[in-house]
């Protein structure tokens, strides 16, 4: 079912797609020039919103992409910049890693080992891209505990990751 929205409604997730692209690049103004790209990208493509998901989460999609290509971009022009001034951390977010097959291999076998919640709420959010509202339905529980899970499971992934690299 294709669903149509206004403006007003599409201005009106603006605030909840910045703090969203706010955790992905953490830096203000990287953030603002995304969300506004986004807006304007989502403006001249809302006839290709089929309305299978959320506004938000279609919104969301079309933040993300833009800052991995954003980060790829500045990787390729800047190979010289500290880590720390870059516009992605040292250590990329475990969804951008899922792009490299090894990278993705080695975080679904790691994540076959986490006990659930944990799995199961991270593989929702990331696999199944729900929102953290869609997540807390389906457990009964609240948008903020889906939260928490979820990013808990994201610390026990990199943790493990981590220790896996110190060992080799």
């Amino acid at each position: 079912m294709r669903e149509s929205f206004s403006d007003e409604v599409l201005c009106g997730e603006y605030r909840a797609v910045y703090r969203y692209v706010l955790t992905l690049c953490r830096s203000d103004s990287d953030a603002e020039d995304i969300t506004q790209e986004t807006f304007l990208r989502a403006m001249n493509a809302r006839e290709r919103f089929e309305g299978s998901s959320s506004l938000y989460t279609w919104l969301c999609a079309i933040a993300k992409n833009l800052w991995l290509t954003r980060c790829k971009k500045q990787n390729r022009e800047q190979p010289s910049q500290l880590p720390e001034e870059s516009l992605c951390s040292s250590e990329p977010p475990l969804e951008q890693r899922m792009d490299d097959r090894d990278d993705a291999m080695r975080i679904h076998r790691i994540l076959h080992t986490l006990s659930e919640p944990y799995k199961e709420v991270f593989s929702l959010r990331v696999f199944g891209q729900l929102s953290f509202a869609d997540i807390a339905g389906l457990f009964g529980k609240t948008e903020n505990w889906a939260r928490v899970t979820c990013h808990r499971a994201r610390r026990m992934i990199s943790d493990i990751i981590r220790k896996e690299d110190d060992d080799e």
